[in-house]
This record gives structure tokens, sequence and C-alpha cells, in this order.
């Protein structure tokens, strides 16, 4: 799976797929296992399909990069994805921001 990025500075926006779910959500924590840099923002904008598997990895992969002392951010402005979010708590577990460019700023304070 190879998934649409960008880097500003020592952050890397990765751009979620549109089906988080399945066999889907397993590639996704794959390649997540490849994203070299420690500061990641999940950009979730595009994702339609987010079941347990997908919140799975979201949660797989956010603490795999704590273990390297990194961390993990999700921005969406999707309501559907949000109140998952927020049913689930994990958004408790992660920051979750309006938008890419909130997530990415607020790094800078870290």
């Amino acid at each position: 799976m190879r998934l649409p990025t960008e880097i500003f500075g020592d952050v890397i926006v990765v751009h979620t797929p549109e089906e988080l779910a399945g066999d889907h959500a397993n590639q996704f924590e794959k390649y997540l296992e490849t994203v070299e840099l420690p500061r990641v923002v999940l950009d979730m904008d595009n994702t339609e399909t987010l079941d347990s598997g997908g919140l799975t990895a979201l949660l797989n992969s956010s603490d795999r990069v704590h273990l390297f002392g990194g961390d993990v951010k999700i921005a969406t402005t999707s309501p559907a994805n949000r109140k998952i979010l927020e049913m689930t708590r994990l958004d408790q577990e992660m920051d979750v921001f309006e938008s890419v460019i909130e997530a990415v700023k607020s790094f800078r304070g870290a």
C-alpha cells in the first residue's frame, strides 16, 4: 500500500485511505511501520469507512510511534469520523484537530 504523504520539516502528513477497514487496515498499519519521521499527522478527511480494525490500526500505530519517542495526531473535518473517534474514546488517546495545518502546528509547541 502506498499512501500520499507530505513532509513539513520533521512532521509527516499521511493521507489515510478511503477504506480503513479489514485488510486495508492491516496494510495501513504495515505502511505506517515504514514511516521514519517521529511526528505523524494522519489526515482522515478522505476516509469514508472506519471499523474496529481501522481503529485498532490507528491505536497500534500510535503506540509504536510512541515507543520511538514520537507522536501521532489526527486531522479530520468529517463529522462521522470525529463521532467514531469520540464514541470509542480514541480522541482521548490521540489529539484530534480540525485541519492538517492545526495538527502540524501543534508539534511546534512540543
